[in-house]
């Protein structure tokens, strides 16, 4: 065990020994002791899902595929992009434009209905 803590200190003035001088006083300012080179990288940020389980690049990608190019422009496929991103992050903004939305299609819906 004192072996292989030698081994590991001996490395960790090798690699402290290579660092540039900013990196080495960097390392100085938080403690060379509490420094620890071996440290673990830290986990990805989680990529965010919907209840189907896609990104929200997936879902954009296959909803403008669906509307067909000729349909749509760039501003388009930006206001698809912040409207997914919205409401996959829960954003009270987006959840409230897209239930005006849903709200303003069935208006649309019963004026027909009462025309024909």
């Amino acid at each position: 065990m004192a072996d292989h803590s030698k081994e590991a200190a001996e490395r960790k003035k090798a690699i402290f020994d290579t660092m540039s001088p900013r990196g080495q006083k960097r390392i100085l300012r938080i403690g060379y002791h509490r420094w620890d080179p071996f440290e673990a990288p830290k986990d990805p940020i989680d990529i965010r899902r919907d209840s189907t389980q896609r990104t929200t690049q997936q879902l954009v990608r296959e909803f403008l595929q669906q509307c067909g190019y000729e349909k749509y422009s760039n501003a388009y496929g930006r206001g698809v992009l912040e409207v997914a991103l919205g409401i996959i992050n829960n954003d009270d903004r987006f959840i409230g434009m897209y239930e005006f939305a849903v709200w303003y299609a069935d208006q649309l819906k019963q004026v027909q209905s009462t025309d024909k």
